[in-house]
C-alpha cells in the first residue's frame, strides 16, 4: 500500500497506524527473526521500529513505501544490538543440538548456517526469501546496487548450501562411525 493512502485515513490517526502496524508487523517479525536468531529480541526490535515509526507517522505516513521506512529501522536496530553484544550469534553450537529430533536439528543447522552469512548477505537473503522483495527493492532498501544484490545472493546460497553439504557429511561421518562400533 503507497504511503499516501495511510495520510487518507487521517495524517496523524491511530486508526491509519494501527492499519498499518498490522498490515506488516508479523512479517516484519519473521524477518528479524531470522536474522537475530532470537524471538525475543525480533519482537523488541520490531516494537521499537514501530514505535519510531509512530513518533514520526506524520511524516512516515507520507513516504512512498512506509513499511521499508520500519523494515529499514528494524535492520539496523538488529545490526546495532549485534554489534553491542559482540557475539557472532545467538544461536546454539551444533554439540547442543538434540540428535533424536531430526527436523529440529535440521532447523538449527539452518540457523547456524544462517548465522555464518555476514550481516549484508544474510539480510538480502531474508528480505528475499522470507521478506519477498525483489532485487530492485532490496537495492533500494539497502542503498546498494542491483548487481551487488545478485552478487550478495549468489554469494550467500554458496555458502548455505557448502555450510549444509559439510553437516550432511559430519552427520553421515557419524552414523557411519556409530554402525561400525554397533556391529
Amino acid at each position: 500500500m503507497c504511503g499516501k493512502s495511510w495520510g487518507v485515513l487521517a495524517l496523524n490517526s491511530s486508526e491509519a497506524f494501527d492499519a498499518f502496524y498490522t498490515q506488516g508487523a508479523t512479517r516484519l517479525a519473521r524477518q528479524i527473526y531470522a536474522f537475530t536468531g532470537d524471538v525475543s529480541e525480533a519482537s523488541d526490535i520490531v516494537q521499537e521500529a514501530y514505535i519510531r515509526a509512530w513518533s514520526r507517522w506524520q511524516r512516515v505516513s507520507q513516504l512512498d513505501d512506509p513499511q521499508a521506512w520500519v523494515r529499514r529501522v528494524a535492520y539496523n536496530l538488529a545490526k546495532n544490538s549485534a554489534r553491542r553484544r559482540s557475539r557472532m550469534s545467538a544461536f546454539p553450537a551444533p554439540q547442543q543440538i538434540d540428535d533424536s529430533d531430526p527436523s529440529e536439528r535440521g532447523r538449527l543447522e539452518l540457523a547456524g548456517a544462517m548465522a555464518s552469512l555476514s550481516d549484508e548477505h544474510r539480510q538480502a537473503l531474508i528480505l528475499h526469501y522470507l521478506g519477498g522483495l525483489t532485487y530492485s527493492e532490496i537495492a533500494q532498501q539497502m542503498a546498494v546496487p542491483v548487481g551487488t544484490v545478485k552478487s550478495w545472493l549468489s554469494r550467500a546460497r554458496a555458502h548455505l548450501a557448502a555450510a549444509l553439504a559439510a553437516l550432511d557429511s559430519e552427520v553421515d561421518h557419524e552414523r557411519r562411525d556409530g554402525t561400525r562400533r554397533a556391529n
